[in-house]
């Protein structure tokens, strides 16, 4: 018979760490006498993070007394009391390779079902002051697990712990967390875990995109098996930079140019899917080569590629294209990466964007119009006049080409000539979506700057649109994800502080910095955090892939073996360093 040992709570309190402050509720400590649970905790308890903490799904955490006796071993320390692990509840048996997903128990006045296990999170490692302890967690199997609370009730140490019903499948918690971060996943307990329902919809809409990630794989292999051919994931499609030629360029209107780029040698180019992007490196005076990523502005030739490119103020690569940049010139190209691509689907499509954010949507609308795709294709674009129109002839042609294509343009300080019932006065919002007649079963693709984007995400959703059916993409560097950590004044990306490094330069891409990497810094995602450039990341032990980055050039160092390594071409900047010159999406 199972037993509650320790019900543990802890308001959420702001810790230092690195520099930083974090708002956490990982302090935990035992209470005496019952304790009431309710749906969302239990009372006295509470979460600095409901992003991935807490929450009806995720109520009550429990962690077991054979952990805490293992991990005394393992970390040869004697002062692992109950609570350390964040968890509320401290229990006697309910191992994790034998507590399944959908198990239901009773504890005192209480019902209780599993959801799923302990996140991989960096604060337990912060509590513990075990920084490498999320990784340990899943490698050890050994995470613990969450309850969703069925019927509230009063609880209290010494309770038996009774199982009233089994979910189904015998999912053990070891088991799913192994699912979710370990590599050699089963195919069929991916299945089962998805006919779940107790399962937490995060872990759901993981479990869905692993399984879709191995459909095209399971495909290859069934056609290498037809064929007698040993079938191997696609390769980059050139590593690192190569040299092309500039054919021309082509002033748009006053600030944007496109330039059409072309092979030294007359080889071929791969095909690019459309709304990827090509990163430049270009040498600029005396400084160390800089590197900007422009999306692709329509589908490529088999010897052409074309970006479009927006001259900024003070903007030191825009401005050098724009006033220095001939045909002829050579530049460095990396090949075309992104996932903001079309996607393969019956729906209607919605190309939304401002400003210079059409070029990855009309690389898609080129796609389009190219194959006379039958489905309703909807261009809405907005700008500020018919001066900073880009595209407008070649878009409206485009349109016209498309069996269903229709047009809705805004213009911000201008109002339309007569005859022009596609251009509106204004921006869009969800009225004048459903005033056009905008369907609402539609995928939308949305770029364009950071308030737009925001801004159309609200009113399509408001229009009708299912969230999952809107996709955006980031101009610069990427929001970031710092969980727990307040939040600060946002900095522009500099150079980091102290002595210049010696070692190989590392160049973050997205936010145009290059520096010399130093032994200072602890791996590629300490370097770019004293750079104050925008980081994502969650475990900082190479298990969650929050922080996968694209890896454009050179080769990187595991400092941390990761659990699970990336897709080729990617890496885990948390805990790595380079190798060699590097240049990293970020």
């Amino acid at each position: 018979m199972a037993t509650l040992l320790s019900v543990n709570v802890g308001m959420p309190k702001d810790v230092s760490w690195q520099g930083r402050t974090v708002h956490t509720g990982a302090w935990k400590a035992p209470v005496q006498g019952p304790r009431m649970v309710r749906r969302l905790n239990v009372d006295g308890d509470g979460q600095g993070d409901l992003a991935g903490h807490g929450g009806e799904i995720r109520a009550v955490l429990v962690y077991q007394l054979d952990s805490y006796r293992y991990w005394r071993a393992q970390l040869g320390r004697d002062d692992l009391a109950f609570g350390m692990f964040g968890e509320n509840f401290t229990v006697d048996g309910l191992p994790d390779d034998d507590v399944c997903i959908g198990d239901r128990y009773r504890i005192g006045e209480a019902e209780f079902e599993v959801t799923q296990p302990r996140v991989t999170c960096y604060r337990v490692g912060l509590r513990l002051g075990e920084p490498t302890m999320a990784s340990l967690l899943v490698a050890h199997h050994r995470p613990g697990f969450y309850l969703r609370v069925i019927t509230e009730g009063h609880v209290q140490a010494g309770d038996e712990i009774t199982l009233t019903g089994k979910g189904p499948h015998r999912l053990s918690v070891a088991d799913t967390d192994a699912l979710l971060y370990l590599p050699d996943r089963d195919p069929a307990k991916l299945s089962e875990a998805l006919d779940i329902p107790a399962l937490s919809p995060g872990w759901q809409q993981s479990f869905r995109e692993l399984a879709a990630a191995q459909e095209p794989k399971q495909e290859a292999g069934r056609a290498g098996e037809r064929s007698g051919t040993r079938q191997t994931e696609a390769e980059p499609q050139w590593p690192g930079f190569r040299t092309m030629r500039v054919a021309r360029v082509v002033p748009e209107t006053p600030t944007i140019s496109s330039i059409y780029l072309d092979t030294t040698d007359g080889t071929a180019l791969p095909e690019a899917r459309p709304g990827q992007y090509l990163s430049i490196r270009l040498s600029i005076g005396d400084t160390d080569p800089a590197v900007r990523s422009y999306s692709l502005s329509s589908t490529p030739a088999t010897d052409t590629y074309r970006i479009s490119v927006k001259h900024e103020p003070h903007g030191r690569v825009s401005g050098h294209i724009h006033d220095t940049l001939r045909a002829g010139d050579l530049v460095d190209i990396a090949s075309p990466r992104g996932t903001f691509v079309l996607e393969p689907s019956t729906r209607p499509v919605l190309l939304v964007s401002a400003g210079i954010g059409a070029t990855p949507v009309l690389a898609m609308l080129h796609k389009l119009a190219a194959t006379r795709d039958p489905r309703p294709v909807w261009w809405i674009h907005t700008t500020h006049d018919r001066a900073h129109h880009a595209f407008a002839a070649e878009t409206h042609a485009l349109v016209a080409e498309l069996p269903d294509g229709h047009e809705c343009i805004y213009y911000t300080r201008e109002t339309p000539r007569p005859g022009e019932s596609h251009i509106t006065r204004g921006r869009p919002t969800a009225r004048s979506l459903t005033a056009n007649g905008v369907p609402t079963d539609a995928d939308a693709y949305v770029c364009g700057p950071t308030v737009f984007m925001d801004d159309l995400r609200h009113h399509l959703s408001e229009h009708g649109l299912r969230p999952e059916r809107i996709h955006t993409e980031q101009f610069s560097a990427l929001p970031a994800i710092n969980p727990g950590v307040t939040s600060a004044t946002a900095v522009r990306p500099h150079q980091p502080a102290g002595p210049t490094g010696s070692g190989p330069l590392v160049t973050f891409a997205r936010s145009g910095i290059t520096t010399p990497w130093s032994p200072a810094h602890t791996s590629l995602l300490d370097l770019a955090e004293a750079c104050d450039i925008p980081t994502r990341w969650s475990c900082r032990t190479g298990v969650c892939h929050t922080c996968v980055t694209h890896l454009m050039a050179g080769d990187v160092a595991y400092t941390l073996p990761p659990l699970e390594p990336p897709e080729a071409g990617t890496v885990l900047v948390c805990c790595s360093e380079p190798a060699t010159e590097v240049v990293l999406d970020l």
